[in-house]
């Protein structure tokens, strides 16, 4: 896999070395923070979502949600620390 979009989470810190070390290339972050960035398209290329659900817009994870269930596109929900990531990531290979 080459491309994730990760939401949530004001900065991401060693989330993106963990990110890289599983072989993600390309990491898209949106803070989700702002009701504005409901209307969030998932951008081309993204193979997984990931959604930090301690720092999220509820609208915005539904509407992400939803745009994955119709792409059928693998999408995790965990807290924001590098250990339930690990996990989480574990679980879809």
């Amino acid at each position: 896999m080459s491309a994730i979009l990760v939401i949530g989470g004001d900065r991401l810190g060693n989330i993106v070395h963990v990110l890289q070390e599983k072989g993600f290339e390309q990491i898209y972050h949106v803070t989700g923070r702002k009701s504005s960035q409901t209307g969030l398209k998932i951008p081309s290329g993204v193979q997984m979502i990931l959604v930090l659900t301690d720092f999220v817009n509820h609208n915005l994870a539904k509407t992400i949600k939803n745009q994955a269930k119709e792409r059928q596109m693998p999408i995790l929900f965990c807290k924001r620390s590098c250990a339930a990531i690990v996990k989480a990531l574990q679980q879809v290979a």
